[in-house]
């Protein structure tokens, strides 16, 4: 009987190997270094969880809020390890993405059938 979640842990094995998460690590180790950026980072990290929850209840974000979201967005990309923290996200995510693909052919298949 086949089990899918040991190869989905096998899977999870491989993907900490590859060089797109190797290479987010590496930025990310980077960008920590980084005191001053690390520390907007994770300004910015808790202001999107604090609009998230705010949205999940209901609330508006004001414009305010937007704005100033944006304005600490600018900042952070002025710091060139966080541009290449982003580069490197967009890596793991182009990759997650095709392997996204992949293991939801199964479903698409059904349904285009």
């Amino acid at each position: 009987m086949i089990n899918v979640y040991d190869t989905a842990n096998q899977l999870e094995n491989e993907l900490r190997q590859t060089p797109e998460i190797m290479g987010l690590q590496g930025a990310f180790s980077q960008m920590k270094a980084d005191a001053m950026a690390y520390s907007l980072f994770q300004k910015l990290q808790k202001m999107q969880l604090d609009y998230q929850q705010k949205e999940l209840s209901g609330q508006q974000i004001t414009d305010e809020e937007i704005k100033n979201l944006q304005d600490l967005s600018t900042q952070l990309s002025k710091f060139d390890s966080v541009k290449n923290l982003m580069e490197q996200e967009q890596k793991v995510n182009a990759m997650m993405e095709e392997l996204n693909k992949i293991i939801s052919k199964p479903v698409a298949e059904i349904y285009q059938g």
